[in-house]
C-alpha cells in the first residue's frame, strides 16, 4: 500500500529513470546513500553493511556516506574501518557536533548522484527497505518517504511523537502521513532549489515544507520501525523537547507568516496536487 501526493513536475529533470543511455536504453541512475551517526557504534558497522548489499542490486554506480557528527565513541574508527573495507563508503568528520541537521545538511552537500537516500544510524530503520522505496522514484515522483507501519518505541515516545507530528502537520500545513519518519529517497536536483538552514532536529519539518512549497511530487511508502536496540535518542528529553518548541515555533513565523523561502522560483504546474491510495 502507498499514499501518493503528486505535486508539479520539476522540468527536464523530472524523471531520474527516464534518462536515457547512448545505446537507446534507459539509463540506470546513481545513487548515494548516507547515515547520519552519532554514537552508533553498536550499529553503524551493519547498517552500512546492509545498504552496501542493497544499493549494489539497484544500480552500479552508488556511494556510501558516513556523517559522524563528533561522535566521542568509537563511531570514527568503525566508520574509518569501513571505508577501507568498501570502495564505496566515505566518511565526513565533524570535530564538534553540529547537531541533527548540521548532520544532514552535511550529507545532502556530500551527495554526488542523481538520487539520495538517508536514514539514521541508530538501527530503527533497514536500510535494505530502500530496495522498496526505488520503483516508486518515477517520473511523476520526486521524493519517496517512508511512513512507519508500526512505530516500535516506549508509549511515552510514542504520545510524544503522536503529538509532534499533528501539530506540525497542522502548522505548517503538511500533506503526508510521517513527517517525522527519517526514511526518505529524493532527487539531488531536488537541492538546486531547496536550501536548508536549521542545524537541529527541526530541519525535517524545514525540508518537507519547503519541498512541499516548490512544488515537488512525493509518494509515501510504508516501512518498518524497529526498536532502539544500541544507545539511546538524543531528542527525548525535557531539554531538547523544550528547544524543539522555540526551533519550531520560529522555523513556523519565518515559513508560514513570512514566507521569505517561497521567493525562490517554483516547479511549474502541470496537474493538481491529489492523494491516490492503492
Amino acid at each position: 500500500m502507498s499514499d501518493e501526493v503528486r505535486l508539479p513536475p520539476v522540468g527536464r529533470d523530472a524523471s531520474v529513470h527516464a534518462s536515457m543511455s547512448a545505446a537507446g536504453r534507459p539509463k540506470v541512475p546513481s545513487l548515494s546513500v548516507f547515515f547520519p551517526a552519532y554514537n552508533d557504534s553498536g550499529t553503524i558497522g551493519s547498517l552500512v553493511i546492509a545498504a552496501h548489499r542493497t544499493a549494489a542490486t539497484l544500480t552500479p554506480d552508488f556511494e556510501i556516506i558516513i556523517v559522524n557528527d563528533g561522535s566521542p565513541d568509537t563511531t570514527a574508527e568503525i566508520a574509518d574501518e569501513l571505508a577501507r573495507t568498501y570502495r564505496e563508503v566515505r566518511v565526513v568528520h565533524h570535530p564538534v557536533n553540529r547537531g541533527y541537521g548540521g548532520a544532514l545538511k552535511s550529507g545532502f552537500a556530500e551527495s554526488r548522484n542523481d538520487v539520495v537516500f538517508y536514514t539514521d544510524g541508530d538501527g530503527q530503520y533497514d536500510p535494505s527497505e530502500m530496495a522498496a522505496l526505488w520503483p516508486h522514484l518515477t517520473e511523476s515522483v520526486d521524493l519517496v518517504n517512508g511512513y512507519k507501519i508500526s512505530r516500535s518505541d516506549p508509549a511515552h515516545r510514542i504520545i510524544i511523537g503522536r503529538i509532534y507530528h499533528h501539530t506540525v502537520k497542522f502548522l505548517f500545513g503538511l500533506p503526508g502521513r510521517d513527517t517525522d519518519c527519517d526514511f526518505r529517497m529524493m532527487r539531488r536536483a531536488i537541492f538546486d532549489r531547496v536550501h536548508l538552514e536549521r542545524t537541529s532536529g527541526v530541519i525535517c519539518v524545514e525540508m518537507m515544507k519547503k519541498i512541499h512549497d516548490a512544488g515537488f511530487r512525493m509518494v509515501e511508502v510504508p516501512v518498518h520501525h524497529y526498536h532502539r536496540a544500541f544507545g539511546r535518542s538524543q531528542f527525548f528529553n525535557v531539554r531538547r523537547l523544550f528547544k524543539t518548541a522555540i526551533d519550531l515555533s520560529r522555523l513556523w513565523v519565518e515559513l508560514v507568516i513570512l514566507r521569505r523561502h517561497r521567493t525562490v522560483q517554483p516547479a511549474p504546474s502541470r496537474e493538481p496536487l491529489r492523494r491516490i491510495s492503492s
